[in-house]
This record gives C-alpha cells, sequence and structure tokens, in this order.
C-alpha cells in the first residue's frame, strides 16, 4: 500500500483557507460533538443511513446486544434525525468513526486539498468538495441498496470525509498528474509522480469494492463504493469546475 507525506507546493500562490476551515471542522466534530467517538446518540443520528435515503424518511431503532467473540457488545442504535434524512449526506461527510480514521482522512486532505484549492478558488473548491462527497454518499447508498445480503445491511450508519477526498484526488490526477509526491511505498521512502502514488491508492479501493460487492461482508467496514463513486465524481467534475480558474499552464 501507498502512504503518502507531501507534495511539491513550491508553485501555490494562494493560502487554502478553506481546505483549512474543512479540517479544522472535522477535528471539532469528532472531538467535541462526537465526544471522541465516544457520543454514539450524535453519531447514530447525523451519519448517513441507507434505508432512510432510500425510503425517505427517518428511522429510530432500540440498541441491540450481540455477542462477539466470547463477549457481549452493546450496538447503539439509530436516533432520531432533525430535519430531513438527506441533510445527513452532508453531515455525516465531517464525522468519523475513531482517531486513525480522522487522522488519515485528514493527512490525504493536508496534502492534495490545497493545490485544488488553489487552482479553482476557495468558493468553488468549496462546492467541488460538496458535491464529490454528497456524490460518493449516494454510490454507497445505491450500492449498499442493490447488493445487500440483508435488511440490516441497510440500516449499518455510514460516516467520514474519504468520499469528498476521493473527489479531491480524482481532480488533483488530472489537474497535477506528474506532480511530485513523496510516499512510503512497500515501506521505502521515495519520491513518485501523482499518477503513480494516486493509481495506486484507487486501484486499490476498486479491488477491494469490487471484492465486497461480489459477496462479500455488507453489514460494516469501510465503506469503498463511495472512495470510488467520490473520485468518479472528482474526475468528471474538475472539468467543469476548472473552466476559467487555472492561472498556469495545464498538466492534462
Amino acid at each position: 500500500m501507498v502512504l503518502p507525506l507531501w507534495d511539491d507546493n513550491t508553485d501555490r500562490q494562494t493560502t487554502p483557507i478553506v481546505n483549512y476551515a474543512i479540517i479544522a471542522l472535522n477535528i471539532f466534530v469528532f472531538v467535541v460533538l462526537q465526544g471522541l467517538g465516544g457520543n454514539d446518540q450524535f453519531t447514530y443520528s447525523f451519519s448517513t443511513v441507507p434505508a432512510e435515503i432510500l425510503q425517505g424518511h427517518d428511522i429510530v431503532t432500540p440498541a441491540r446486544v450481540v455477542e462477539y467473540m466470547g463477549q457481549r457488545l452493546v450496538i447503539p442504535g439509530l436516533g432520531p434525525t432533525p430535519g430531513s434524512v438527506y441533510f445527513t449526506l452532508f453531515t455525516s461527510m465531517f464525522m468519523h468513526g475513531g482517531f486513525m480514521h480522522l487522522a488519515g482522512n485528514m493527512l490525504f486532505l493536508w496534502i492534495f486539498g490545497d493545490n485544488i484549492e488553489d487552482r479553482l478558488g476557495h468558493v468553488k473548491y468549496l462546492i467541488f468538495y460538496l458535491l464529490c462527497g454528497v456524490v460518493a454518499s449516494l454510490a454507497h447508498v445505491f450500492t449498499t441498496g442493490v447488493f445487500a445480503t440483508s435488511e440490516s445491511a441497510l440500516l449499518v450508519p455510514s460516516l467520514g470525509a474519504s468520499g469528498a477526498i476521493s473527489g479531491v484526488l480524482g481532480g488533483y490526477i488530472l489537474l497535477h498528474p506528474r506532480r511530485r509526491v513523496t510516499v512510503i511505498l512497500f515501506r521505502f521512502l521515495t519520491d513518485v509522480p501523482a499518477y503513480v502514488a494516486i493509481g495506486i491508492w484507487f486501484a486499490f479501493q476498486l479491488i477491494s469494492g469490487l471484492g465486497i460487492l461480489g459477496g462479500g461482508n455488507q453489514e460494516g467496514g469501510v465503506a469503498y463504493a463511495a472512495h470510488v463513486g467520490g473520485f468518479l465524481a472528482g474526475l468528471v467534475l474538475i472539468k467543469f469546475f476548472d473552466k476559467g480558474a487555472s492561472r498556469r499552464t495545464r498538466e492534462y
């Protein structure tokens, strides 16, 4: 697997204030509103639940007890969602399931988001980011609805900035395919073009996603369909958002 550490920012001309704000908001939501992951009521009320999106109404379920490796675990139930359930398509992209989930996502956003904001401008970057996140969530909802092996799979909430960040990666690989990215690749520290770093990441998401759709567990884990859907959304949307935005030679 590939782990990016930083990229070449020598030609960046603006301060990525929107990217910084998105990172700060994600951290604030996880630390304060989610209580470092301990506030289940908030998390299970504002995450995206496929069944709610497909049916168009809120679903509240009781907590349940399951046996796992000889231990009894309490699984929180879905809480009431104030307002429209479709609003969770936005709120879920600012929540995370744990510290490592948050740290990994923010690392990718820190590395790749600033160059996209520099290219598009602050407002267009924010709209691009949110649209990619919504499309990613809808991709997860759709694939879950089609391939779920049980009704309970439709009630598993999803959350995280991964889908929106995947869209940023899709835009990045088109706008800056040859920009050097320092990565840890197979335990070695090296510099590679962005298309290599992001290409390896996307290949892993695609293979993993196809494995799940082919009959794997649908009731938890990583929402690979959201990653793939967000990435493809970024590839398509960046063409429209980049029109008239670039001040430098294109790197397509």
